[in-house]
């Protein structure tokens, strides 16, 4: 038979695995990036909720979603998870003495609404929000007639 793949478990706090190594939950800023100012995009979708941390140019300083937090199948897309992925980032923003947030939301899914309201209950200066959802104006072209 094949190899047995051992399980390793991630620290989520830490970000570390059980070998020292980095896991995916959490990409760190490096101390050269260090800003006060920063940009928060929230994709929610009805399977998932994607959060990423940016610096004002738009490059990626954080993210993680609700399956790198261990969240699986149905339960990834509900305002709990979305709860959970933002005050996860959070903490790794005051890290990094992020204290003024712009925020972009995308999607239509359920956790858009609680991860904003985690975002401005953690203690952060928002300066706006914006909903860059974007919505169909005329749709596609309707089919021809059918001919019988």
């Amino acid at each position: 038979m094949g190899k047995k793949r051992i399980i390793q478990k991630n620290d989520l706090a830490t970000g570390l695995d059980d070998q020292g190594g980095r896991s995916a939950a959490i990409k760190p800023a490096s101390p050269s990036k260090k800003t006060s100012e920063a940009r928060v995009y929230i994709l929610s979708t009805y399977n998932n909720t994607v959060i990423s941390i940016t610096d004002p140019k738009g490059n990626v300083l954080m993210s993680s979603s609700a399956g790198t937090l261990g969240f699986s199948g149905t339960k990834k897309g509900t305002p709990y998870a979305a709860t959970k992925v933002a005050e996860f980032l959070s903490e790794k923003a005051k890290a990094v003495s992020i204290k003024t947030l712009n925020i972009k939301i995308k999607g239509v899914g359920a956790g858009r609404d609680a991860a904003l309201r985690s975002f401005a209950t953690q203690g952060f200066e928002i300066n706006s929000i914006r909903d860059t959802t974007p919505i169909p104006h005329n749709g596609p072209k309707p089919s021809k007639p059918r001919r019988v």
